[in-house]
Parts: C-alpha cells; sequence; structure tokens
C-alpha cells in the first residue's frame, strides 16, 4: 500500500527538488539547501533504479508506525493494517514514501524522537539504538527537520519541571544526542564529498527570497540605493513578485548576476540588516507566513513533468542508462494529477489538525496529562515549529505542510483506538454487598 504510487508510476516518484540531491555526488560540492547525507543515501541506491530506497523508506515507516502502536498497547496486526489503510487513502504518506525527496523522514523522525524520549522505557536496547540512528539520520536529510527535532527537545526540557514523572532527563539528554549525532554526520558528509568542513549554505538566500516575497527587499533596496551600491539596485523594479520565481525561473535577475555564487553575499547582507531595520515588519511578515503554512497541506507540489526539468537534466547528464525507465513512467507522461487527491487529502488533514489541537486543549483543561495527550502536544508542538520555520525562511509551500500533517491524522488515530479499547475492556466483578 505504502509504495502503490511508485507501483502505479513505474518508476519511484520524482520531484523538482530530486536532482539536486543526486548532482551532490557527481557533482561534488556544496549546493543551498541540498543535504549531502540524503544525495549519498540516493546514490547507493542507483544499481536498483532507486527501488531500494523506497523499500527502506515503506519498511522504516511500517516500523515506526509499529512502533508507535506498541508502546499505546496496541500492538494487533490489524490496527497495524488498519492504520495503513486509512493513511494509504486519506493522506500524503504513500507518496512520501514512494518518492525519492528527504520528506518521508520528517514526520517519522518526530514519531522516533517522540519514542525515545517519551517511552524509552517500552523499548529493547536493539530498538533504542536503532531508533538514535534513524533520528540523526532523518535530522541529517533537511535543515527544518532537525530545526523542528531541536525545537521539540528545547520544548522537552522546559516543561520537565512540570512532568517530571512522565519526561526523564536521560532519555531528553539521547534526544539531544540524536541531533547531535546528525549534525556531525552531515558535516561529514560535506567534508567527504566537497573537502569543506561546512553546514550545507542557503539559509540567509533562502530568507533573503521570502523577504522579497513579502516586499521587503524592495523596501530596502529603495531606502539604500541612493547611498549604497547593491548588484540588485538597477534592477529594483523589476523583481519577481515570488521567492519561486526569484530564485527558480529561467529568465530572472537572479540568474544574470550569478545565482548564489555571484549573489550569496549580497543576499546575506541586505536579509541581516533588513532584519533590523523593519522588526516590527519582520515579525509581522513573520506571523503571516507562519499561518499561511499551517494551512498548506496540498499533496504533490512540483511533481508534475513540466516542473522537473532541473531533476531531467540531472538523470541525462549523470545518470543517462536510466532515462528510459524515467522517460516510461507515467509520471512523465503528464498523467501524475493531483486534484482529486487533495479534494480528500486536504480536508482530512485540515480536520485533524484542527482535532488535534482540540484535544490537547481540552486535555490541558482537564489536567489529563497522559500519553496520548503528550504525543498530540508533540504533534502541536511540531506543526507550530514547522510553520514558523519553513514558512518564515522559506516561505509558505504546501509540500512542507503536507510531508508532516499526515501524523495529525495518525494520532487521532491512536486517540481514538485507545478510547475504544478502553470502552471495551471488561470491568471486573463488582464487590458484594
Amino acid at each position: 500500500m505504502l509504495l502503490a504510487p511508485a507501483l502505479w508510476n513505474g518508476f519511484p516518484v520524482l520531484q523538482s527538488d530530486t536532482g539536486g540531491y543526486l548532482a551532490r555526488w557527481y557533482e561534488g560540492h556544496l549546493v543551498p539547501s541540498r543535504s549531502t547525507v540524503f544525495g549519498l543515501y540516493l546514490h547507493y541506491g542507483e544499481h536498483t533504479h532507486f527501488w531500494v530506497n523506497l523499500a527502506i523508506q515503506a519498511l522504516a515507516t511500517m516500523w515506526i508506525l509499529q512502533l508507535t502502536l506498541r508502546v499505546f498497547g496496541l500492538a494487533k496486526p490489524w490496527r497495524l493494517f488498519v492504520s495503513c489503510l486509512v493513511l494509504t487513502l486519506t493522506t500524503a504518506l504513500p507518496w512520501l514514501a514512494s518518492m525519492l525527496l528527504t520528506d518521508i523522514f520528517a514526520g517519522l523522525s518526530v514519531l522516533s524522537l517522540f519514542l525515545l524520549v517519551v517511552h524509552g522505557d517500552k523499548l529493547s536496547g536493539r530498538e533504542k539504538a536503532a531508533l538514535f540512528v534513524f533520528t540523526a539520520f532523518a535530522a541529517a536529510t533537511h535543515s527544518a527537520t532537525m530545526g523542528v527535532l531541536l525545537g521539540l527537545c528545547c520544548v522537552g526540557w522546559i516543561a520537565r519541571p512540570f512532568l517530571r514523572d512522565r519526561i526523564k532527563a536521560a532519555p531528553l539528554v539521547q534526544g539531544m544526542l540524536t541531533i547531535a549525532a546528525g549534525a556531525i554526520m552531515l558535516v561529514s558528509a560535506n567534508y567527504a564529498l566537497s573537502g569543506q568542513v561546512a553546514w550545507t549554505p542557503g539559509g540567509y538566500s533562502i530568507a533573503f527570497a521570502r523577504m522579497l516575497q513579502d516586499g521587503i527587499v524592495t523596501r530596502y533596496l529603495n531606502d539604500h540605493c541612493p547611498t549604497q551600491q547593491f548588484k540588485l539596485c538597477p534592477y529594483r523594479n523589476e523583481l519577481p513578485e515570488t521567492a519561486d520565481d526569484f530564485l527558480w525561473s529561467r529568465e530572472t535577475v537572479f540568474n544574470k548576476l550569478g545565482r548564489f555564487p555571484g549573489m550569496g553575499d549580497e543576499m546575506g547582507y541586505i536579509a541581516v540588516h533588513a532584519l533590523a531595520d523593519y522588526p516590527l515588519w519582520q515579525a509581522e511578515a513573520a506571523l503571516m507566513d507562519t499561518t499561511e503554512q499551517l494551512l498548506k497541506v496540498a499533496t504533490g507540489e512540483n511533481t508534475d513533468h513540466p516542473t522537473m526539468m532541473h531533476t531531467y537534466g540531472i538523470f541525462r547528464e549523470f545518470l543517462p542508462q536510466q532515462l528510459k525507465w524515467v522517460d516510461a513512467a507515467r509520471q512523465q507522461k503528464s498523467h501524475l494529477t493531483f486534484g482529486p487527491l487533495n479534494l480528500v487529502h486536504v480536508p482530512v488533514a485540515l480536520f485533524s489538525t484542527a482535532l488535534v489541537f482540540v484535544l490537547l486543549i481540552i486535555a490541558i483543561w482537564r489536567r489529563q496529562i497522559d500519553d496520548v495527550t503528550l504525543l498530540m502536544a508533540t504533534v502541536c508542538l511540531t506543526l507550530l515549529g514547522n510553520a514558523f520555520i519553513c514558512g518564515v525562511i522559506s516561505g509558505p509551500h504546501d509540500r512542507y505542510g503536507s510531508r508532516l500533517v499526515w501524523i495529525t491524522t495518525f494520532a487521532i488515530m491512536i486517540a481514538a483506538m485507545r478510547r475504544w479499547q478502553r470502552g471495551n475492556t471488561p470491568k471486573g466483578p463488582s464487590r458484594p454487598a
């Protein structure tokens, strides 16, 4: 079920960013927002046409789902089957598992961190070791995923004085160490491929593009070009309206001025100083972008054929022997459309999101801090943290929401199964009068 989209497609599902990760092994240098760790992961699956990568993703998904059900006392084969079936039919999960992209690891890493920190006492030593490695790898595949996991650990430390019986110090330390291990993994991979001891670049440049979309960059250039000579000054009245058009369109000022190598320093300078010059505007834009990101949850962003020309070009340059399989896939024949799917996915995602927040508020109001409440809190904090990190830095995109929102549906299912289980638990014999 989890690999149904790829099986239907005839090839792993590609996305516009897939090529950037694939190229890391061959190009041997760092580019913005493209993890070398994930690039290596894809490279080692090339000889199987990446089907081994999809097998790993599907098996990891079932493993994490099964462990989560088990720690909640729901470890029945039929429950795992029903969970996979419902998530396959109503969420983006099978598309994430079938796609050559980091997104599948975003939601899984949140659940694996939750298992390590909150339910480590219910796991064997081997399971905890495997979860540690998995969480570290997932954190290294995308900076936003690492940021969300780090934020969850920080909130855990803040909440610990109030929840000492639920959140222990040792598991929290383990959680922090997974993130540290992921950071070491990423820097090591960057050094191995590029010879540079460096973090994956692009943070300031991506933030600059978001500020451009919000109109802040144009205002900054208008205010400072009379006294400072920026490369963008002659073009400040013809900048694109969106961050995506600025960074990724073929005919753009960004390309004329040398893209990231030619514009990186200037974009970083403007991003930092615009933050200081317009703090209230930046705060308002951050709030609006975070709110919008929470609502952007549609499946399939940038997976249609016209948006994938860069990925196709990477296959043509570095993996020409696989082009016949890529060309034969339904995705390349424009048979892939997400409109009908999103008639289901979007309402389910938004309803699940609203319900998980409502259930958390009710539980806190009743002071009912049990395992289900901690799961709800983890999911809610994940959504908020992800919306803030992605919305403020990159700008709101459906992809950033859809890769995580399926865990809200799963959390609601766990809450429902626990309630049903309790309601059907036989009561003991009544005490004689």
